[in-house]
């Protein structure tokens, strides 16, 4: 038992190339079965977070790949989508660099020492179903998928500068504990 929540992170970081080769594939049904991918993905997302947190089997591992493998599929399904012009370039320019930023942001956090790792916050976790709610809107044709998509931009932005508020303020309290630590 102890072990699905991460499981969950390894099936999720392998369905980042099983979407790739059915979305580019020749079916005549590749938009569904490739949504169909992401939607699992999603939803072993949420297991692994529920299942995580109410049998307390939260790792550091977990909290720094869990995060890697959602950035891996998001950024990926905005790349497909957009190399088929499905969404417009400057969507994945603006959260592509988010997702690049915190993904790098995150591995040199994870690396010091304290391997710090920064949780999910409610604003990331509603930025992360809101581009749910956007992808899909957008990859079945939905009328009102594009403003899902600028409204997802907009809170993604917003969950970006609360991620960064906290990642300088566990630098802080990591510099002014080693400053203590050499004090004495």
């Amino acid at each position: 038992m102890k072990r699905i929540p991460n499981l969950l992170t390894i099936i999720r970081f392998l369905l980042v190339p099983l979407f790739i080769m059915v979305f580019f594939s020749s079916s005549e049904k590749n938009l569904l079965f490739s949504a169909y991918i992401f939607m699992f993905a999603g939803i072993t997302d949420v297991l692994d977070g529920y299942i995580a947190r109410r049998f307390n089997l939260i790792t550091k591992w977990g909290q720094a790949m869990d995060p890697l493998a959602d950035k891996s599929m998001q950024i990926t399904v905005l790349v497909c989508l957009t190399i088929r012009n499905i969404l417009p370039l400057w969507a994945i320019i603006i959260v592509g660099m988010k997702e690049v930023i915190m993904i790098i942001g995150g591995i040199f956090l994870y690396t010091k020492k304290e391997k710090i790792v920064i949780p999910a916050n409610r604003y990331g976790k509603l930025a992360t179903v809101m581009f749910y709610m956007a992808m899909l809107a957008v990859i079945f044709g939905l009328k009102y998928g594009r403003l899902l998509v600028i409204l997802t931009i907009i809170m993604t932005i917003f969950a970006f500068i609360q991620y960064l508020v906290m990642a300088l303020k566990a630098m802080k309290e990591l510099e002014m504990k080693s400053h203590l630590d050499k004090s004495y």
